[in-house]
């Protein structure tokens, strides 16, 4: 095998069969395992047994982004999605990247929250001092409840009593518990540990306690990467570097204020982010729902990046979110194709994944800037697009490219032209073309 490398040229206009032989080549993946890509890797058994009321599958395409060097390191990332041109745009963005030495990316500690709720309390006060002063009896419950996880270096890292006098039902205490979670994403575990020590915290208090169950804003939990880019190479043909970089930045001044356009630029972030989780096995809705909640913690809803220009002209970029994932643990282990995707990565730990992507999040949302700051976001987006509506026309085979590069010619990106497209390529009565 060749020395690994993620950079490759044209990756995209290799035929199918040629991309999943050079991923294979450079990760090692096994015949059976390049097999699994092109089934789908899960059979209808192995879906019954991951939800309830299993009918059949559901396929999405699985594809990887190229160019990456996250740390000093050569990296693949595999990516499920459905939405054209955000693959192909995050490779572009990491060749960028590329010209400044990569993305350099870091971690917190995998802690995670979990929060006791306990009502019917005569005295908020005392009560949240009776749960500090029995922080050790607490530990002991805690990491008894998860021995697996405290003998792989994690466990209890602390709590926090914080009392809400006023609240729709009345004076509530809420004791959030921090817990290590080491390579899982770690629900189940602080799910499990809340439950263990909810009937102490009663007892505790003198009050009663309801909810028992973790946070998914993990803000003990954040991955960040960082990237730096020279103008000379973000100059195009008709955009000079530094033109280019000051749009992205008014880009960015947009969206620090004004939440409808942050709410955007924060969505593109997590186009990336979002599919590599799905590609892993982790859980997206629950990164989302952190990585919104962070980009409102201070009351306003902000973007999740930074972009300034240095002192020699440079575009920078910062990415800081938390980003619960795992690498072990649910179906990150049990469906056959998300751990292909970690063998791909070629990842060590769930730290290591949350910090490759942060970085995806980071170059995901360079490629939209620099889109915006340049030809606009729907010209490389609706020549992919395209493809798509001349598969829904019915296109086949060579017929989606040829039907695909008319519309985008012609600027006419509608499904009732791709069909007019079709019946020339291939004649047939008009009730024959599908609806």
């Amino acid at each position: 095998m060749s020395a690994f490398t993620s950079r490759y040229p044209g990756f995209y206009r290799l035929p199918l069969e040629e991309r999943a032989r050079w991923v294979a080549e450079q990760v090692g993946l096994t015949p059976a395992e390049v097999m699994l890509l092109s089934t789908g890797g899960l059979t209808l058994e192995e879906a019954d047994h991951l939800v309830e009321n299993v009918i059949g599958r559901f396929a999405l395409p699985f594809a990887v982004a190229v160019n990456f060097l996250v740390n000093g390191r050569e990296v693949l990332i595999p990516m499920v999605i459905e939405e054209p041109s955000v693959v192909a745009a995050l490779s572009h963005a990491a060749r960028l990247a590329r010209a400044g030495g990569g993305f350099s990316a870091g971690s917190d500690e995998p802690v995670m929250r979990g929060q006791i709720q306990v009502v019917d309390l005569p005295d908020l006060q005392a009560a949240a001092r009776a749960v500090e002063e029995q922080v050790e009896t607490i530990r002991s419950v805690a990491e008894a409840a998860t021995p697996s996880i405290v003998a792989r270096g994690g466990g209890f890292r602390g709590l926090e009593a914080v009392p809400f006098p006023e609240t729709p039902v009345g004076p509530m205490l809420v004791v959030y518990i921090f817990y290590d979670v080491r390579d899982a994403m770690g629900a189940n575990a602080v799910n499990t540990v809340c439950e263990a020590v909810a009937p102490l915290i009663a007892k505790i208090t003198g009050g009663r306690a309801v909810l028992r169950i973790l946070s998914n804003l993990a803000d003990r939990r954040r991955a960040w990467a960082e990237v730096r880019i020279p103008p000379e190479a973000l100059e195009t043909s008709e955009f000079p570097g530094d033109v280019v970089i000051q749009g992205i930045l008014e880009a960015q001044a947009l969206a620090e204020v004004d939440p409808y356009r942050a709410a955007t630029h924060n969505k593109g972030i997590m186009n990336g982010i979002d599919a590599v989780a799905l590609a892993t096995g982790n859980d997206w809705r629950a990164i989302e729902a952190g990585a919104h909640a962070y980009a409102a913690r201070d009351g306003r809803y902000r973007p999740l990046t930074r972009w300034w220009r240095d002192e020699h002209g440079a575009l920078c970029g910062r990415i800081e979110l938390p980003l619960a994932v795992g690498t072990v643990g649910g179906t990150t282990q049990a469906h056959p194709l998300a751990r292909v995707a970690l063998k791909i990565l070629g990842v060590s730990s769930a730290r290591e994944l949350a910090e490759i992507m942060a970085a995806v999040g980071l170059a995901q949302n360079l490629a939209a800037l620099r889109a915006l700051a340049t030809e606009g976001i729907q010209r490389g987006h609706m020549a992919l697009h395209a493809r798509q509506i001349a598969m829904a026309a019915g296109a086949v085979g060579e017929e989606v490219d040829r039907i695909a590069e008319r519309l985008v010619a012609e600027r006419n990106i509608r499904l009732a032209r791709a069909r007019e497209l079709l019946q020339e390529l291939r004649p047939q009565r008009p009730e024959e073309l599908p609806l």
